[in-house]
């Protein structure tokens, strides 16, 4: 997978596909990112990429001619384009998958008070990660590339870590634990020391399920939920 990041903040970006899971991906070139800075495609000798909104209102607005020139130089077009935004579509598991198996996006982040429309319509997608604003785009453009990157094959190096995370099966994650089985204490569950594989999963399974329900509700609505987990749930509540 091929992704490219437009942005005015490229540093931001930079410091962190260097760090974990992401920087382990692009050094083994199971992807590839480019950060272009926005700045650098700008005309005039200031290097302007704002301009106040026709109409009057507060803030400034990112110039349509700085973005299309980087996107004409970089021959991005072709790729799936995508502009950040707290207007777009709620980033979720599902989506991240779905955009795994694209071969080249083109990130856009946004900042100011927005972007010239001219852009956003030339878009294929926005994309909100929440129901909040940030200050800079670069930001969540972080958050887009790296649920997207996990999702690419050989990237975790075992796929049952990405089956099992919240959301995979439309469930939170059950409770973890690890070394000591006894901490100030708190005991770990007798069921995960016993080795009986097939109790712990029914047992994972189960507080998947009671999670989902006490902190997520929502969720089970579109959850594929079977005739036992329906019997479970009624048992919780």
């Amino acid at each position: 997978m091929k992704i490219d990041v437009l942005t005015l903040f490229p540093s931001v970006v930079l410091a962190y596909l260097k760090e974990s899971i992401i920087g382990r991906a692009v050094g083994r070139e199971l992807v590839q990112i480019d950060v272009h800075n926005i700045r650098d495609y700008s005309s005039d000798k200031h290097k302007t990429v704002d301009d106040s909104p026709y109409g009057g209102g507060p803030g400034m607005i990112l110039k349509p001619e700085p973005i299309f020139e980087a996107f004409d130089k970089n021959d991005l077009w072709k790729g799936r384009k995508i502009f950040l935004s707290p207007q777009g579509n709620s980033l979720n598991h599902n989506m991240a998958e779905r955009l795994s198996t694209e071969k080249h996006l083109v990130i856009l982040c946004g900042h100011y008070e927005g972007v010239d429309q001219r852009v956003c319509d030339k878009m294929d997608e926005e994309i909100s990660i929440g129901d909040y604003v940030i200050s800079n785009g670069a930001v969540a453009s972080l958050v887009l590339i790296d649920a997207v990157v996990r999702q690419i094959p050989e990237v975790l190096g075992n796929c049952e870590s990405v089956e099992k995370d919240s959301f995979a099966n439309g469930l939170l994650e059950y409770p973890q634990y690890t070394r000591p089985a006894e901490f100030r204490g708190e005991k770990v569950p007798d069921i995960l020391l016993g080795g009986n594989h097939k109790l712990i999963e029914e047992w994972r399974h189960t507080q998947s399920l009671k999670k989902t329900l006490l902190r997520r509700p929502e969720l089970l609505e579109k959850a594929k939920l079977s005739r036992d987990d329906k019997l479970i749930l009624n048992k919780i509540k």
